[in-house]
């Protein structure tokens, strides 16, 4: 028996109608291996569990893309990002991608790759919802970092730690093969942004957030109040009338739970808390989209890819906890 996936009901989206996008991008930074993320979460029959468990008709092409058509011949450092060329290229075309499935009213999934692809992501989607439905988009930012970077702001240059940047307009660009294609049908607001599981923040990122009074909710303030109680002010926060996009980095889980992936940082959410998170966005009806990155099972730190297989699964649940699989 399938379970129905309209018991929540979504707001801004067809119930049951998912569009699927598998980016196998790695340009946003320099670790071999988060391509194949998509294909190792699709061969883990993740589609196959959205389909045959959760009833969802799922729209996919069949294809996880490279993009390598895309790369350039030549792509120098600019503004001191690598790869500026290739990662505004293959993001344009995400946001493309994003938006054809956005636009039917469709919940978009995106399985990555780097965190650079969420410039993609959810510039597509927002340009969606405002043509769609005359709205903001508000966008809950799962990660240990807050990729909040400018590409003067930047130590390493990697365009993984500079999307929100972009998408907010706080970086700009007026050249059209490095970002600037971003139209304001695009962008983000601060005032709709919010992060959860933040525990290792530049200083130059932390005064953005303090600067701009983003809500921001670090590991210090799940300890303090516990992850359901930090879900109940983050969507009180947005509001219940805002389309949500779930902008999930894996790494937002302790290595124990997700060890295979490119920044690992200590002290992070149990892949229960983690699992919470997506299906408090889920309850809340308001999700229209949503991303799973940076899990690369090239990083295995474990014996017989133990390491890997577990970022694989927890990757998959939390992707199936935030398109409504329910404990009970």
């Amino acid at each position: 028996m399938k379970l129905n996936t309209s018991l929540i009901e979504q707001k801004f989206v067809a119930n049951g109608e998912l569009g699927v996008v598998a980016v196998g991008f790695s340009g946003g930074q320099g670790k071999a291996g988060v391509d194949i993320g998509p294909a190792a979460m699709i061969e883990s029959g993740l589609l196959t569990k959205l389909k045959e468990d959760l009833g969802y008709e799922v729209h996919h092409d069949d294809t996880v893309h490279s993009y390598k058509e895309l790369t350039p011949e030549s792509d120098p450092p600019f503004r001191g990002m690598k790869n500026p060329k290739t990662v505004s290229a293959v993001t344009r075309k995400i946001s493309e991608q994003v938006y054809e499935h956005a636009k039917e009213g469709r919940t978009v999934l995106t399985l990555g790759g780097d965190h650079s692809i969420a410039i993609g992501t959810i510039s597509g989607t927002a340009k969606a919802i405002r043509e769609r439905l005359n709205r903001e988009l508000a966008v809950i930012w799962v990660d240990a970092h807050t990729d909040i970077n400018t590409p003067e702001g930047s130590d390493s240059g990697n365009v993984h730690g500079m999307p929100v940047s972009f998408l907010t307009g706080l970086a700009k660009e007026e050249r059209e093969d490095v970002f600037g294609w971003l139209k304001s049908e695009h962008m983000l607001s601060l005032k709709k942004l919010v992060y959860i599981g933040l525990r290792d923040v530049d200083r130059f990122e932390k005064q953005v957030l303090r600067d701009h009074k983003v809500k921001a909710f670090s590991m210090h303030d799940i300890d303090r109040h516990g992850i359901g109680k930090v879900m109940e002010m983050a969507l009180g926060y947005i509001g219940t009338d805002t389309p949500i996009h779930l902008s999930f980095d894996v790494d937002a889980l302790d290595p124990m739970w997700a060890p295979s992936t490119g920044t690992p940082v200590r002290g992070g959410l149990t892949l229960r808390e983690g699992d919470f998170i997506a299906e408090c966005v889920h309850e809340s009806g308001s999700m229209v989209a949503m991303d799973l990155v940076e899990v690369n099972p090239c990083l295995d730190p474990g014996v017989d890819n133990i390491g890997s297989d577990e970022t694989v699964r927890a990757g998959c649940s939390l992707v199936r906890c935030g398109l409504g699989e329910s404990l009970l």
